[in-house]
C-alpha cells in the first residue's frame, strides 16, 4: 500500500543491492550491442531490453527484497525496461515536433503509463493496464531524475473513472481518452508539486500506476556519463486498473 502521495522511495536493502548490480553489469552489455535511440541519441528506450528470466533474477540473481510486500508480483516477471539517460538529454529528434519537444523539455514529459499515444494526432488510448511501477536505479548517477507529482494519481484516477463510466473493461481500449487525459494533467500541473525522486542502487521506487511522472533534462555540467534504471510494469486486466 502507497502512501497518499502515490509513490515511495524504500530503503536500502542488500538483496535488491545485489540484483541491481548484476543488472548492471548485464545492462552494459545489452548497450553495448546498439538498439534504440531516441531525443539525439540520448536516451535509450530499453523496453523489454534487460533479459531477466521469468522469476526476475538477473545472471543467476534472484529478485529478492522487501518491496515485493507492497506490491503483487506476477507470476511470471516480464523482461524489465532498462532505461537509460545520457548527458545532453533531451535532444531535439528530427521527425519530433516543436511542442512536443518543448514540453519534454518543460514538462519532463510527464504522463501516465499505458495510455499510448497513436496516430497522426497522437490520439491515446489504454494499451498497457500496469499493476503497479517499480523502478530499480542501476547506478548511482543523480543527474536526469524521474520527476513525480505527489497526488496526481487521485487526480487522473478519478478522471479515468469518469471517462470509462458505462462501458465494459472489455471495450475500454477502443475509447479515445485523449482529451479526459489531457484536461486532467493540466489540473495536476496547477495543483500538484512538482518533486524530483533520486534514489541508488538498492533502493526501490514505487509508483502508483495512475501517478503522473516523467524525467528532468540533464543539467549542464551534471557528472556521470549515463543514469541507468530498470523499470517493471506488470500488466494486468483492465478491470483491475481502475
Amino acid at each position: 500500500m502507497l502512501p497518499d502521495t502515490g509513490y515511495q522511495i524504500l530503503a536500502f536493502d542488500p538483496d535488491v543491492a545485489a540484483w541491481a548490480d548484476a543488472a548492471r553489469r548485464v545492462g552494459h552489455k545489452v548497450l553495448s550491442k546498439g538498439g534504440e535511440r531516441r531525443h539525439g541519441a540520448t536516451w535509450y528506450v530499453g523496453v523489454d531490453a534487460l533479459p531477466n528470466a521469468p522469476d526476475g533474477s538477473v545472471d543467476g540473481v534472484p529478485l529478492r527484497g522487501a518491496w515485493r510486500s507492497y506490491v503483487d508480483p506476477p507470476k511470471i516477471w516480464h523482461q524489465a525496461q532498462l532505461s537509460v539517460v545520457f548527458p545532453g538529454y533531451p535532444q531535439k529528434d528530427p521527425q519530433e515536433s516543436e511542442a512536443a519537444h518543448r514540453y519534454r523539455k518543460i514538462r519532463d514529459a510527464a504522463h501516465v503509463d499505458g495510455l499510448l499515444p497513436e496516430g497522426p494526432q497522437r490520439r491515446r488510448y489504454l494499451r498497457e493496464p500496469h499493476g503497479f511501477i517499480a523502478g530499480l536505479p542501476l547506478n548511482a548517477v543523480a543527474a536526469s531524475p524521474l520527476v513525480v507529482w505527489p497526488g496526481s494519481h487521485l487526480i487522473m484516477r478519478d478522471a479515468f473513472r469518469a471517462a470509462f463510466a458505462g462501458h465494459s473493461p472489455d471495450v475500454w481500449h477502443q475509447l479515445d481518452i485523449t482529451d479526459v487525459y489531457q484536461s486532467a494533467r493540466r489540473v495536476v500541473f496547477d495543483t500538484c508539486e512538482r518533486v524530483e525522486v533520486v534514489a541508488t542502487p538498492g533502493q526501490v521506487i514505487l509508483l502508483d500506476r495512475h501517478l503522473v511522472h516523467g524525467v528532468a533534462p540533464w543539467a549542464d555540467g551534471a557528472p556521470g556519463d549515463m543514469r541507468m534504471i530498470a523499470y517493471f510494469r506488470p500488466q494486468v486486466m483492465p478491470s483491475q486498473w481502475l
